[in-house]
C-alpha cells in the first residue's frame, strides 16, 4: 500500500512554438509504473471528452483518393493501352517491397576481409593469392545484394502510378494527420516534395492544408514522372486546368541556401539513391531547406526503418545549420525521444512500422477495395524536445482481453515496454484510454523521474 500511495497525479504544461505561433496545452497525466500506476478519477484527465477521443488518439479513418485523382489515373492507364499491366504492377510492387539498400564500398571491403580470413583458416583450401582473390570475389557476388537504379521512363512511370499511387497517398496522409492533430494551429504556406514521383504528396497536402498552402515545389530527376504528375493534376490531359493551384515542377533542388519551406517531404525516395554518401548529402540539404517540419517516409521493412533512423541521427547529431535558421531539430514523431531506437538495438531487431487503411483505385486487378499500407516514417521539427508532449507510442496492434489490455510502448526513456493495463492496477480512465487506442497512437502517460518514484523495498541478503 505504501508504494500505491506514493504514486500521484503528474501535471504537465507544455507549449508548442512554431515561429510566432503558441499553442498552450495542459494535461493531467498518469505515471505508468507496472503494478503501481493509478489515475485519480476525480482529476481533469480528459476534460469533457469521451475516452475514445483522448489526447493521444491519432488514428486516421480509411483514406480515399480524391475522385479527380483516381479518375485521372484510370484515364491515363486506359489511354496507354499497355499490355499485361496487372503482371507488371505485381512485379514492380514485389520488387520495391523486397528491395534492400545498396552495399557501400566500406561494407564490401569488410566482407571481403572476413571471407579472405575465413578461407585462409581452412588448410584444405591452400591456393595462390590470385586464386584466393577470385574465390573471395565469387563468394561476394553470391552473398551481396545487387542493387540497381530504376530508370523511370514513360512506361515504368505509368506502372508505378498503378502500383503505388493510392498506397503512397495513404502513408503520407497519415504523416500529415499526425502534425494536424497535434498542432492544429500550424498552417503551412509552402511545401517541398523531394522525389515527387506521381505527385501523391501534393494531393495529400492539399487534402490536409489546402486552405493555407500556396506553393508546392515538386522535385524529381525523372522528366517522365514530372510529366505524368502534371497530367494527373490536369485530369489526365496536357491542357486542362490543374486541380491544385501553385504547383511547380523541376528536376533539381533549389540552389539558394536561403530558400526554406514550411514542410519538406521525402516519401519513398531516399531508398532510390545509389549510395550512403548521396543520402547524407540529400538529407543535409533537405534539413537546411526545412522551416518547420521534415517528413521522411519509407517502406515498413527493416531496410526502410534502418534508413530512416540513419537520417534521423544525421539531423540530430549534425552540426549543419541553415544560415537563416539556427534552430536545432528534434523528433516530433514517432519516437518520444532522441535516443537510439530500441527496435534496432534489440536482440532481434524489428522494423518500427505503421499501417494505414485505404480504398484502392478501382483498377480491374484490384479485387479488394480496402487495403492496408505498411510504412515507416520519421517527422523532424525545428525547436527543442521540451516543446512537444513526450508520451509513449504504441508500436504494435493493441491486444484487448477480458479486463486487461496489452500495449507495446516505445517510452520517453528510450526503452520498449510491454504494459498490461488493468482498471484495478492503473485506474479506470487509463484502462479505458488504452482499450480504445490503436497501433500508432500515443498513450497520454508520463514516466516519473527517479526522485518521484517510491523507494525500492530492501531485500534480505542471500542465505538469511
Amino acid at each position: 500500500m505504501a508504494t500505491a500511495r506514493a504514486v500521484r497525479l503528474l501535471l504537465t504544461s507544455s507549449r508548442w512554438r512554431l515561429g510566432r505561433r503558441e499553442v498552450p496545452q495542459s494535461r493531467a497525466l498518469a505515471a505508468l509504473v507496472p503494478g503501481v500506476s493509478q489515475v485519480d478519477n476525480s482529476s481533469d484527465f480528459l476534460g469533457k471528452r469521451p475516452h475514445r477521443r483522448h489526447p493521444g488518439i491519432l488514428q486516421l479513418p480509411c483514406v480515399e483518393l480524391p475522385k479527380a485523382l483516381a479518375a485521372a489515373a484510370q484515364l491515363l492507364l486506359l489511354q496507354s493501352a499497355m499490355p499485361n499491366v496487372e503482371k507488371q504492377v505485381r512485379a514492380l510492387t514485389n520488387y520495391l517491397w523486397s528491395r534492400h539498400l545498396p552495399v557501400g564500398p566500406e561494407e564490401l571491403q569488410r566482407r571481403a576481409v572476413y571471407l579472405e580470413e575465413k578461407f585462409l583458416e581452412n588448410p584444405d583450401l591452400s591456393q595462390s593469392e590470385e586464386k584466393l582473390r577470385e574465390t573471395v570475389l565469387r563468394a561476394l557476388r553470391k552473398t551481396t545484394y545487387h542493387w540497381q537504379e530504376l530508370s523511370y521512363n514513360e512506361k515504368l512511370s505509368l506502372v508505378y502510378m498503378a502500383a503505388r499511387l493510392d498506397g503512397g497517398f495513404a502513408a503520407v496522409s497519415r504523416a500529415f494527420h499526425e502534425i494536424q492533430a497535434r498542432v492544429p494551429e500550424f498552417q503551412p504556406q509552402t511545401l517541398l516534395d523531394f522525389g515527387s514521383g506521381t505527385g501523391s504528396v501534393t494531393w495529400a497536402a492539399h487534402s490536409t492544408w489546402g486552405q493555407s498552402l500556396r506553393e508546392y515545389m515538386c522535385v524529381d530527376s525523372s522528366a517522365a514522372m514530372l510529366d505524368l504528375a502534371e497530367k494527373l493534376l490536369k485530369g489526365g490531359s496536357e491542357s486542362g486546368e490543374p486541380y491544385v493551384p501553385g504547383v511547380f515542377f523541376r528536376q533539381f533542388l533549389p540552389v539558394s541556401p536561403k530558400v526554406q519551406f514550411d514542410v519538406v517531404v521525402s516519401a519513398f525516395s531516399l531508398s532510390e539513391l545509389p549510395s550512403k554518401a548521396d543520402r547524407t548529402e540529400v538529407i543535409h540539404t533537405l534539413w537546411r531547406k526545412t522551416s518547420h517540419f521534415l517528413i521522411l517516409v519509407e517502406n515498413g521493412t527493416k531496410a526502410g526503418h534502418s534508413l530512416l533512423m540513419d537520417a534521423r541521427d544525421l539531423v540530430l547529431k549534425g552540426k549543419e545549420k541553415s544560415p537563416s535558421d539556427p534552430r536545432p531539430g528534434f523528433v516530433f514523431a514517432p519516437c518520444p525521444h532522441e535516443l537510439p531506437c530500441p527496435q534496432l538495438t534489440a536482440s532481434k531487431p524489428l522494423a518500427c512500422s505503421f499501417s494505414q487503411a485505404y480504398h484502392s483505385i478501382p483498377f480491374s486487378w484490384n479485387k479488394k477495395n480496402l487495403k492496408e499500407e505498411k510504412f515507416s516514417m520519421v517527422i523532424l521539427a525545428r525547436g527543442s524536445p521540451e516543446e512537444a508532449n513526450r508520451w509513449p507510442r504504441i508500436t504494435q496492434p493493441v491486444l484487448k482481453r477480458p479486463r486487461h489490455v496489452h500495449c507495446h510502448l516505445c517510452c520517453p526513456d528510450g526503452h520498449m515496454q510491454h504494459a498490461v493495463i488493468t482498471a484495478h492496477r492503473h485506474g479506470r480512465d487509463l484502462y479505458r484510454c488504452a482499450r480504445v487506442s490503436s497501433w500508432g497512437d500515443l498513450l497520454p502517460v508520463i514516466t516519473p523521474s527517479e526522485s518521484e518514484l517510491p523507494p525500492s523495498p530492501a531485500k534480505d541478503p542471500p542465505g538469511s
